[in-house]
C-alpha cells in the first residue's frame, strides 16, 4: 500500500510560479514511475509530467519549458516546480505513484492562476 499527500497548491497571478510536493509514504523506490496529473473543470485528468526510478523525465507538450519534475528518494518526495504558469493551468493537481500493475492517487491540490 502506497499514501500520497500533496501540498503546495494555491492562487497566483499569470506569469507566477508555485511549486507542488507529494509525499510518498514508505520508500519511494518501490515506486516505478511518479507522475502529476491535472484535472481542470468539465474537463479530464491529463498526464502533466512523469519521472521513472531512473529519473527519466516526460512531460506535456502543454507545460514544456515551464514544469520541471523532480524526485528526492532520500526524502520520499516527488517536486513539480511551475513557472510562467497561465489561466490555463488551472485545475486540480493530483500525485499518482505507478507500483507494478497498481496505481495510488493522492487527494489533489488546487491550482489557480488569474489573469
Amino acid at each position: 500500500q502506497v499514501q500520497l499527500v500533496e501540498s503546495g497548491g494555491g492562487l497566483v497571478q499569470a506569469g507566477g510560479s508555485l511549486g507542488l510536493s507529494c509525499i510518498v509514504s514508505g520508500s519511494i523506490l518501490r515506486v516505478n514511475v511518479m507522475s502529476w496529473y491535472r484535472q481542470a473543470p468539465g474537463k479530464q485528468r491529463e498526464l502533466v509530467a512523469s519521472i521513472t526510478r531512473g529519473a527519466v523525465t516526460k512531460y506535456a507538450d502543454s507545460v514544456k519549458g515551464r514544469f520541471t519534475i523532480s524526485r528526492d528518494n532520500v526524502k520520499d518526495t516527488v517536486y513539480l516546480q511551475m513557472n510562467s504558469l497561465k489561466p490555463e493551468d488551472t485545475a486540480v493537481y493530483y500525485c499518482n505513484a505507478n507500483v507494478g500493475l497498481a496505481d495510488y492517487w493522492g487527494q489533489g491540490t488546487q491550482v489557480t492562476v488569474s489573469s
